[in-house]
């Protein structure tokens, strides 16, 4: 519940007084000391609760074979003997939590348990006391069966035990919350088989695997670390990653993730990032993080939280002064049993587990299905998106541009190729790469470049061999004073073909024409079509020129472009859409995309993308595919609803559950509600809560599942 509380071993935290949870989860299910320990006291609670359950009960029906078998202060003194222990050893964890939040002054539920057990403890002790040094001072209306007092030993025993039990379930279920990130680790296998570098073959521990090592997959097995093929081609299933059933082909030069399951041919893959660095240990360690983080929602809880012990604490004062003095005989026993009732069914635990217990199922189960979330305002703001700004390369496309076409003009074919591809490599733009690969393969050797510089947005430049030398987009060419008025018309006939046209001028002028394309991916056309059924609107913002982005856009289904945008015009966009009260959502893969993810609502990262955009932004897609958004979508919108049906839950259980143990229900129908039955609704109250959150492990994150915003609206409605 509150993130801010780190401490280097297990406690409780001191604001809420709940467990603190490992801020890490680890492959192995390790011991948890707190459920051990409270175990313990359940059981020896449990064995010495029920005698004292009976012995009591022997008291209230006349002729019970007990009365006859043990004198009155036997009776007594035995409930005193067997609950002592329940209460004092079994319930201690309760009272140093209870004592701490006064110390504190944060009082919580331990608060409320604390002084509805000590309560009845504590008056049953003095009453056995007083009845042992002054009998005189307890008037007749409190004595019971052979003139022995009437005592709450029972009570107070099976409070503590009922609230041991609500303890050891609330323990074990949020434990199953962390399951789906422990079942990711597994997926690592222990051992992999190394190649030497004499071609010899062994089995090693998996730590025992470098960056550089060569390791062979064989059909079936999985792939044990993040790597590069290096040979062979086979399907690999990233279900565990993506969600998505369908086999992905892997090649020479493509990239596996560790974890993954080989298909039927033999790979071998030199290994890129192991232990702490690969995408399994990163995935846990984000959600982690997120699984930390508080939703805005919990502030209604927090808000709630803060005033509603000190509220239920002066209910049960009232309660206990109006059964006092206007109550039947005997008045002190209705007021103690009543005002006790109230401090315990009172207790805010479900109200407090609303929230967090949701948001940590919500992101491990988030992660099975490859939608990463970095905080849960992220789950929180997702199933409020309306808007969706969508970078085009990367995002839409493939994000691996070919060069498809080049067209000299004043220079041969070899010498302008080396001429784009020596002055792009010095360029991390992903058609600086489509340039150099296509030289690369063409066996083109490069020059060195002197004076290079990058304008973003635009190009670069720089000087090869004495010349002077540009390549980019005409905006570039038009700063630097060349005209390009010759060959515009070529250059709109390229992108009406969907390249992305860039110009390579030598000496101030036109050189050649570069078309370089990017295939779109076969998901986007799908998942655009998805996001539209549920009312989204779809903007593509890109740095491409008009035609190659309007080519794109027909392609996929989106009405809405902005091309010829510069990084911070992107994030002038988003800025411009929330100010009209839109709230957006924007996807992207690169460097340029990062101040536009981090200006909207929520930024959705391409897992394939740059490891500024994912840092940048709060949700990861780690297959970078678009259908992605339909799911991390449709788990907002699960999650939102799970928690307000938990909240609604808490509420509704202490609305109903106070007035009741209050005893207004008494002049009318003559019903009180036993302090043990509240103490069993209480705990149930917070397992339930557990268990509708647990929920969301089962849910569906396909597009037919994602609802629309009339639907979101009626379900915020209701």
């Amino acid at each position: 519940m509150h993130p801010e509380i780190v401490r280097d071993e297990p406690g409780s935290c001191p604001i809420c007084g709940m467990p603190l949870e490992r801020s890490v989860v680890t492959a192995e299910a390790e011991d948890n000391p707190e459920l051990a320990s409270m175990t313990r006291r359940l059981w020896l609670s449990v064995t010495l609760s029920a005698p004292v359950l009976v012995l009591a009960m022997s008291e209230m029906i006349p002729g019970q074979p007990l009365q006859h078998a043990l004198p009155p202060w036997s009776l007594l003194l035995t409930q005193l003997a067997l609950s002592t222990p329940v209460v004092l050893w079994g319930g201690a964890p309760f009272f140093a939590r209870g004592y701490e939040s006064v110390l504190r002054k944060s009082l919580n539920m331990f608060t409320l348990i604390a002084l509805g057990i000590g309560a009845a403890y504590l008056y049953s002790v003095v009453m056995v006391t007083l009845a042992a040094v002054v009998p005189s001072a307890i008037p007749a209306a409190y004595r019971g069966h052979g003139g022995a007092p009437h005592v709450y030993f029972e009570a107070a025993a099976v409070i503590t035990t009922l609230v041991l039990v609500g303890q050891v379930l609330e323990l074990r279920a949020r434990g199953r919350t962390s399951s789906a990130l422990r079942s990711l680790l597994n997926l690592a296998p222990a051992h992999a088989r190394r190649v030497e570098a004499d071609g010899t073959e062994q089995d090693v521990p998996l730590e025992h695997v470098v960056v550089g090592d060569r390791v062979r997959v064989r059909p079936g097995e999985r792939v044990p670390v993040d790597g590069e093929v290096i040979e062979g081609s086979s399907s690999v299933d990233e279900s565990m990653l993506t969600g998505e059933p369908i086999p992905v082909t892997k090649a020479l030069g493509d990239r596996v993730t560790g974890g993954t399951v080989n298909g039927t041919g033999a790979l071998l893959v030199e290994a890129r990032s192991v232990g702490a660095d690969s995408m399994l240990a990163q995935i846990v360690r984000m959600v982690s993080e997120a699984q930390r983080s508080r939703a805005p929602i919990q502030a209604l809880a927090d808000k709630v939280a803060g005033f509603f012990v000190p509220i239920v604490i002066a209910i049960a004062l009232l309660s206990f002064v109006v059964w006092l003095f206007v109550g039947p005989e005997p008045r002190l026993a209705y007021a103690l049993t009543n005002a006790i009732a109230v401090v315990i069914i009172a207790c805010p635990c479900a109200l407090g587990l609303a929230t967090p217990i949701s948001i940590m199922v919500a992101t491990g189960r988030g992660a099975t299905m490859g939608v990463l979330v970095k905080n849960a305002e992220a789950i929180e703001r997702l199933a409020r998106v309306d808007t969706l700004v969508v970078d085009k390369t990367g995002t839409l496309t493939v994000g691996k541009p070919k060069l498809v076409h080049l067209e000299p003009l004043t220079l041969d074919r070899a010498t302008a190729l080396r001429y784009a591809a020596s002055l792009e490599l010095g360029s991390e733009h992903p058609l600086a790469n489509a340039i150099v690969e296509a030289a690369r393969q063409e066996k083109v050797s490069l020059a060195a470049a002197s004076d290079f510089q990058s304008i973003t947005g635009k190009g670069v430049s720089g000087t090869l061999e004495g010349r002077r030398v540009l390549i980019g987009n005409a905006r570039l060419l038009a700063d630097e004073g060349v005209d390009v008025s010759a060959v515009r018309e070529r250059v709109e006939a390229l992108r009406g073909d969907g390249d992305t046209v860039m110009f390579l001028a030598v000496d101030g002028a036109v050189a050649a024409l570069l078309g370089v394309a990017d295939p779109i991916k076969e998901t986007t056309a799908e998942a655009v079509r998805a996001l539209r059924a549920a009312g989204l609107h779809v903007v593509m913002v890109t740095g491409d020129s008009a035609v190659t982005a309007a080519a794109v856009a027909r392609a996929v289904g989106i009405d809405e472009v902005r091309a010829e945008v510069l990084p911070g015009g992107k994030r002038e966009i988003v800025q411009t859409l929330r100010v009209r009260g839109r709230v957006v959502a924007m996807a992207g893969d690169g460097v340029n995309d990062a101040p536009a993810l981090a200006a909207a609502d929520v930024g959705v990262a391409m897992g394939t993308g740059t490891d500024v955009a994912i840092e940048s932004a709060g949700v990861t897609l780690v297959r970078g595919d678009l259908r992605g958004i339909v799911r991390a979508r449709a788990l907002s919108a699960a999650t939102m609803r799970n928690i307000r049906q938990n909240l609604l839950f808490a509420f509704g259980y202490n609305a109903l559950g106070i007035p009741v143990a209050a005893g207004l229900l008494y002049p009318t129908f003559g019903w009180l509600l036993s302090p043990m039955i509240a103490s069993a609704a209480m705990s149930l109250s917070s397992v339930s809560v557990i268990a509708n959150a647990l929920r969301l492990r089962r849910v569906q994150l396909r597009a037919h599942t994602l609802p629309s915003l009339p639907e979101q609206v009626a379900d915020a409605a209701r």
